[in-house]
């Protein structure tokens, strides 16, 4: 997004000020420290904000949808094409690799040229990919489309999260850490209504065209990307902060006019800010960067972010993902018993747990939940080990395990793995931060992803206690390092 002069014109013009929300008095931006300190303090405001923030959450629900959406059909691809074991993990892992490359690049990309440009990218992958996946002849090109969906995937979390950052105030109601949060939800909310499309559509479609039934909720991805491509010149705006860390602090001043309902105005070109050359802003988008994350005054945050992330995602791809492959193997349940209980603890109890996540982070912040997060979860999957393969009433006991993991997943330390990985790091290092954590996460998902189906089919339920490790080792991890990034403001430690 670029500036134009009319509008910058209007930008100055008090008058044009007046029916703004804000500050009383217009707040004057002469430098890229007062766009920081202004986002900070007032966040952003009106229909446009909260256009904004639905967007940057529909792309989350759309990542979400894309790699639920094949969990339940992976029984019926496994028979139509006849897959061994290994190749069935590699279709389900496929979308992880390329999510990893698509983290690690788009993070850098994210911070070089914009978090706008490469919203607008990420959709046109989940659309084509959708419908790439949905009509695939084979295995073969079932596993290059899911490829090119995963890049999608790993180009969005950095701009999605950046977006809910950047246009989010420091503290209290609709801060950043509460913003951030709200992906869990969204997650969890998409995953539920991809088991609803798949209970709707296993209902109307005759049984013996259940084998379709996959490409049809498969190819429904492609849906909602075409409806944000549809909508994102009128609501998307890019983000001011970065374009105040790229020097245009009139395009950043007319963002906050126009999209976070501010009453702002742009100084005097005489009585701006001109940095020195030892005092200019440091622009992101640089592939030192990545060095940097291990910088003295990031390194431990880095690490503490990683072991969030590593730790919940193995556990999330375990049990949450192969709820349906644990309901239907291990617990020996029926299909339909499968997808209404799939639904439920996803539906139900993720956006439940999500929501219970937002609305306390602000009072209790993100160290304390991700922690108490790790240990609900470690105690639900050991009490899964021993129960084993329920009967009678220990299959409730067992089901309900399985829910009260993914409601801690999605209050706790699922939610605020990306609270890690996004409010540790200022603006020009924001997308980086992502972008590799989230290429991180997504390697060791390609591991449990592929491990899972061959630990359970070797140990039964004995898996279980294997899993349990992950989060015990995450509330380690959280129990020693003291950082928490609520509330902190990171942009003036430079």
């Amino acid at each position: 997004m670029t500036s134009s002069d009319s509008s910058a014109s209007a930008a100055q013009t008090p008058s044009g000020a007046q029916a703004l929300s804000g500050p009383e008095a217009p707040r004057i931006v002469a430098s890229a420290a007062d766009i920081h300190s202004t986002l900070a303090e007032f966040g952003s405001q009106g229909t446009k904000t909260t256009a904004v923030i639905i967007l940057a959450l529909g792309g989350i629900f759309m990542d979400a949808y894309d790699f639920s959406s094949l969990a339940f059909g992976i029984t019926a691809i496994k028979e139509q094409f006849g897959l061994s074991g290994f190749m069935t993990g590699l279709v389900n892992a496929s979308i992880m690799v390329g999510a990893v490359i698509g983290a690690l690049f788009g993070g850098y990309l994210v911070d070089r040229f914009g978090r706008y440009k490469l919203f607008m990218a990420d959709m046109v992958f989940f659309v084509v990919a959708a419908i790439g996946c949905a009509a695939a002849p084979n295995e073969w090109v079932l596993i290059a489309f899911r490829f090119v969906m995963g890049i999608g995937v790993g180009l969005d979390l950095p701009v999605a999260m950046a977006f809910l950052a950047e246009f989010s105030k420091l503290k209290g109601k609709g801060s950043r850490s509460q913003r951030v949060n709200a992906w869990s939800p969204a997650w969890y909310f998409a995953t539920g209504m991809g088991y609803v499309i798949v209970l709707i559509i296993f209902i109307a479609l005759p049984y013996d065209q259940h084998a379709i039934l996959w490409r049809i909720v498969v190819g429904f991805g492609a849906v909602p990307a075409l409806i944000v491509l549809l909508v994102r010149r009128r609501y998307l705006a890019e983000s001011p902060e970065w374009l105040a860390n790229q020097g245009d602090l009139r395009g950043a001043v007319e963002v906050m006019r126009s999209h976070h309902n501010l009453n702002v105005e742009l100084a005097p070109a005489d009585e701006r800010e001109t940095p020195n050359a030892s005092a200019a802003p440091v622009r992101g988008g640089r592939w030192s960067g990545f060095a940097e994350l291990f910088s003295p005054r990031y390194r431990v945050r880095t690490i503490v972010a990683l072991c969030v992330s590593v730790f919940s995602t193995f556990g999330y791809n375990a049990v949450a993902y192969g709820t349906p492959l644990i309901i239907t193997t291990l617990f020996h349940q029926t299909p339909l018993v499968t997808i209404i209980a799939s639904l439920v603890i996803n539906l139900g109890f993720g956006t439940l747990g999500g929501l219970l996540g937002m609305s306390i982070i602000n009072r209790f912040g993100t160290r304390k939940i991700t922690l108490t997060g790790f240990a609900i979860q470690a105690a639900a999957l050991g009490t899964l080990a021993i129960v084993g393969i329920p009967n009678g009433a220990l299959v409730l006991v067992a089901v309900a395990m399985l829910a009260a993991f993914v409601f801690a997943q999605a209050g706790g330390p699922g939610a605020n793995l990306m609270n890690y990985a996004t409010l540790s790091y200022p603006t020009r290092l924001r997308g980086i931060g992502i972008g590799f954590n989230q290429s991180v996460l997504r390697a060791f998902s390609i591991v449990s992803l592929i491990m899972f189906p061959i630990l359970a089919a070797s140990l039964g339920t004995g898996v279980f206690w294997i899993v349990a490790c992950a989060p015990l080792a995450g509330a380690i991890a959280v129990g020693i390092v003291a950082w928490d990034p609520t509330a902190k403001d990171v942009e003036h430690e430079d």
